[in-house]
């Protein structure tokens, strides 16, 4: 298959409404925000996400969910000792170039290698940053009862103790994630044009297949997906520049309550600039 032979740059826009997007286990699983009120989602959920849409194409991934794995393997170590068994003693170089081959997500985050006493750094050329919301969100908390005891009641007692509990959700937000290809680690991993594609996909379908108690269906959108490709592999501009050409306005005298109260737009004259130097954009709507 062809190597990626165009830096990428992509900023995506995507929608919590009455959801949990990231809970944080260290502030009883309230959603992640900052000392500013805005909203967060680690890069590792978002990761974790599109390693998910990945496996639901049909891809192999080494780093699976529990409860989405497809081999039985219930560990890495396991996952790796299978593919490499230890009597096989193969090479750091071996597993380096195996483990890209194999894994699409090895091949595009990349991976840190400890078993077998081993210690090997696979660095992958797709990166992405946290997801911060265009305005500080809002956090509810509801209290909760269970209809059931979860566990024996007490003797002389009708009910059990655990019958109360909290649910934490964002009433509403936009958030912003950005993120590159990086075409000198895709030499490295053999990251392809036709990986690129599925990171598109995997990011323009990313709740696809993500509902839970605390993201219900709908509750969840990509809006939109903005892509660059440059005409080569340094690209015309860093990536810092591109993604500043995405530029978000609002109206500070109103309270958002949907995606359309944010005005999102290409800074025009930046951007032919770049266009002139071969920069393509293409601007896709989340599924």
């Amino acid at each position: 298959m062809a190597g990626l032979e165009n830096k990428i740059d992509f900023v995506m826009f995507f929608t919590v409404h009455g959801a949990n997007p990231n809970g944080d286990p260290l502030n009883e699983n309230m959603p992640r925000t900052d000392y500013d009120g805005y909203g967060e989602v680690s890069d590792v959920c978002i990761k974790r996400k599109i390693r998910n849409r990945m496996q639901d194409m049909g891809y192999p991934i080494f780093v699976q969910a529990n409860d989405r794995t497809d081999d039985a393997l219930k560990s890495l170590e396991e996952r790796f000792d299978v593919e490499f068994p230890p009597a096989q003693k193969d090479s750091d170089d071996t597993v380096y170039k195996v483990s890209c081959e194999k894994w699409l997500d090895v091949r595009s985050f990349g991976q840190v290698v400890t078993f077998q006493k081993r210690s090997i750094g696979i660095r992958g050329p797709v990166s992405i940053t946290l997801a911060k919301s265009l305005s500080p969100v809002e956090v509810i908390s509801m209290q909760i009862t269970r209809s059931t005891n979860g566990m024996k009641a007490k003797e002389g007692s009708a009910r059990s103790s655990d019958t109360m509990g909290m649910k934490h959700f964002v009433e509403f937000g936009v958030y912003e994630v950005r993120g590159s290809i990086n075409t000198y680690f895709a030499e490295k991993t053999d990251f392809t044009n036709s990986d690129a594609e599925v990171i598109k996909e995997s990011l323009r379908s990313l709740f696809v297949n993500d509902v839970s108690s605390a993201r219900p269906e709908g509750s969840m959108e990509v809006n939109q997906l903005y892509w660059f490709t440059h005409p080569s592999k340094m690209g015309v501009a860093s990536s810092a520049k591109v993604h500043a050409l995405v530029e978000v306005e609002k109206d500070d005298s109103i309270k958002p309550v949907k995606f359309e109260d944010y005005s999102i737009s290409l800074n025009k004259q930046k951007l032919d600039l770049l266009k002139e130097k071969g920069l393509k954009v293409e601007i896709i709507e989340g599924l």
